[in-house]
């Protein structure tokens, strides 16, 4: 039992680094993401900006073809001034003439402004994308790095895995089982060391006859507390 307890405990210390590279692990992907995240923000300001710019294109073209129309109206208009024979049409013709000049100095002036709106637009979305990709080029070093720093991780915590799985080997199958119980319902912890009769996962005091119990490593010992099991501290183990 006592070669089994030693087991446990290094059991414990193996999956605590594992779970710690995990958490590395983790933090990285999630590192990662962000730097995707910030890249697609900025791809979809673009695009919203792209938008912006082909419906502005649309309304200066739709300008463009009512200006059109109107001075083909206006054309028309004043060549039936020379075939009037009456002052009343040709008065109303003349207001048709006037209205139209006016509409189409209007329309000159919002594709002028339409134009202008434009501009900006693309001087604008050609800085987002001159933007976009010195971050790209940056992410993709940081991304590089991070996954190069996984990489390192992943090799590490295959050869604890390996370890862990030789430790696991040389336990009962009752033990491993009721370890993994314990580790799951105590946030990971399920092997603890006891020190001057406290249990140090719950920081409660063991009863004397069950500290005592430990000292002979004859048998798997939890705390009546918290249900961990239970290990003495090395200095006094080894003392």
């Amino acid at each position: 039992m006592q070669k089994n307890l030693q087991l446990l405990g290094e059991l414990q210390r193996i999956d605590l680094k594992l779970d710690g590279l995990q958490g590395e692990k983790e933090a990285m992907l999630a590192e990662i993401v962000a730097l995707e995240a910030k890249v697609a923000g900025a791809q979809a300001a673009i695009a919203v900006k792209n938008e912006e710019f082909a419906a502005l294109e649309a309304e200066r073209t739709t300008l463009d073809e009512n200006l059109v129309t109107e001075t083909e109206n206006i054309t028309r208009s004043e060549a039936r001034l020379k075939e009037i024979k009456t002052q009343k049409e040709y008065q109303a013709v003349s207001k048709e003439i006037s209205t139209a000049k006016k509409l189409t100095t209007e329309l000159e002036e919002q594709i002028l402004q339409k134009g202008a709106q434009a501009e900006e637009l693309q001087a604008e979305i050609a800085s987002q994308q001159e933007n976009l990709q010195a971050l790209e080029q940056n992410i993709a070093a940081q991304k590089g790095e991070v996954e190069e720093r996984i990489s390192g991780l992943d090799s590490g915590m295959v050869k604890d895995m390996a370890t862990r799985e030789a430790i696991v080997k040389g336990l009962p199958v009752s033990v491993v089982r009721r370890y993994a119980r314990v580790r799951e319902q105590r946030r990971g912890l399920a092997v603890v060391e006891a020190k001057d009769g406290s249990c140090l996962g719950c920081n409660m005091n063991l009863p004397p006859q069950l500290y005592n119990m430990l000292f002979r490593g004859d048998e798997l010992i939890t705390c009546p507390h918290c249900q961990r099991m239970l290990v003495l501290s090395p200095e006094i183990a080894n003392g």
